[in-house]
């Protein structure tokens, strides 16, 4: 799995995918309240309940997908033989915690899509 081609980029892009759709939904969220707002009164209480329902949820598969993402992103790193040479396995995970989300993104573009399959020997 780890070297799977989709789940790299899965695991890279949704939880930045999924940030842009919760600001999506949050932006409904409101719209639909004020929308629907009686004139000098209060929302009724049942829809706002069933829409904060529905964004927790959204709030909650944003959360495991984020870690999810983080935890497959560590174990590529600790595998991978590249990073042990150059001494940036530390570097890589610590921007992992630090900067998740943009860090997975980063790690794939720089030391996935840009550097060759590690599977095949460097000539010496």
């Amino acid at each position: 799995m780890l070297e799977s081609k989709f789940w790299q980029g899965f695991f890279a892009l949704a939880p930045l995918i999924s940030m842009v759709l919760l600001f999506a939904g949050y932006g409904v969220f409101l719209f639909s309240i004020l929308s629907n707002l009686p004139a000098g009164g209060e929302p009724d209480p049942s829809t706002i309940l069933g829409s904060v329902g529905v964004f927790m949820i959204t709030i909650f598969i944003m959360v495991v997908l984020s870690l999810g993402s983080m935890v497959f992103y560590i174990v590529h790193a600790a595998n991978n033989p590249n990073l042990r040479e150059n001494n940036l396995l530390l570097v890589w995970i610590l921007l992992f915690i630090f900067a998740s989300g943009i860090g997975q993104l980063i790690y794939w573009i720089i030391e996935i899509l840009s550097k060759p399959n590690r599977a095949t020997p460097s000539p010496s």
